[in-house]
């Protein structure tokens, strides 16, 4: 991630720490407004076509859509924002966080303007961040509604999974803005996985020969042709005469010797 430390070491001031807590403060809010029916979420959402009518803040107010209308289930969505969020910022440090964040972002409006009519909200970039969290931290447990403990590399997989689902199922519109919320994803893990999957590849080829040489017999005899492997209780014997030859003990003594000439040094 060389391209990534450059970056850093250019625009690190500009980043924003802690702006998980600003992205939950700002659903928060908009999620009182429409609990208290003052407002309609469907003003903030991201439609290119109302976009380019004027309404230019959905380009941002759409980050703040709610994860959910009840309640309980908002604030268990908060808490985990809040936790994967903090949890990558500390091991990236803030500028790496926002650019990942802002990378999801950028892509997400760019596709979502060859929809112009389609809404686009904010449930891809989260769900980015919750892949990025289960990759670096997957033996990580969680207890869904505070009982049941999982841990989230199966979380993940589940995540993946209704991926692929929607991306087969899905529209034109819905298949694209999949892709673009996986961007900063495959941007800032994409050559690990690969690393990783050609990694696992030499180990799985390893293992296939250590398997191949375990199932080859160790001796072998010159004449009947049985094996160390389909008879383990018969003796072998190994005949000078015949250049090092191996035999069972009923042909060691009853065999014809086998010249063989050695190449000169």
């Amino acid at each position: 991630m060389n391209w990534l430390n450059s970056l850093e070491r250019r625009f690190r001031r500009y980043a924003v720490p802690n702006i998980t807590v600003y992205l939950i403060l700002g659903q928060v809010l908009f999620f009182v407004f429409a609990v208290s029916g003052r407002f309609v979420l469907d003003r903030i959402v991201l439609v290119p076509e109302r976009v380019l009518a004027g309404e230019w803040w959905r380009l941002i107010t759409f980050l703040f859509i709610p994860p959910a209308r009840s309640p309980l289930f908002a604030f268990f969505a908060w808490y985990l924002f809040y936790m994967m969020g903090s949890a990558l910022e500390n091991q990236w440090g803030a500028f790496k966080y926002n650019l990942f964040i802002l990378i999801g972002y950028l892509v997400t409006v760019a596709v979502s303007f060859l929809f112009p009519f389609h809404a686009a909200t904010n449930i891809f970039i989260g769900g980015s961040i919750f892949l990025a969290f289960a990759y670096l931290y997957p033996e990580f447990q969680l207890y869904i509604f505070f009982i049941l403990p999982i841990k989230i590399k199966w979380l993940a997989l589940i995540t993946w999974i209704g991926y692929f689902y929607r991306f087969v199922t899905g529209s034109g519109s819905t298949r694209l803005l999949i892709l673009a919320s996986l961007s900063n994803f495959l941007l800032f893990f994409g050559k690990d996985i690969y690393l990783s999957i050609k990694s696992g590849k030499r180990r799985m080829a390893a293992q296939a020969r250590d398997i191949a040489s375990r199932n080859q017999p160790f001796h072998t005899c010159a004449v009947c042709g049985i094996t160390d492997l389909s008879h383990p209780r018969m003796e072998f014997r190994y005949c000078p005469e015949c250049g090092g030859l191996g035999y069972c003990k009923e042909h060691i003594f009853k065999h014809e010797h086998k010249k063989t000439t050695k190449n000169p040094k």
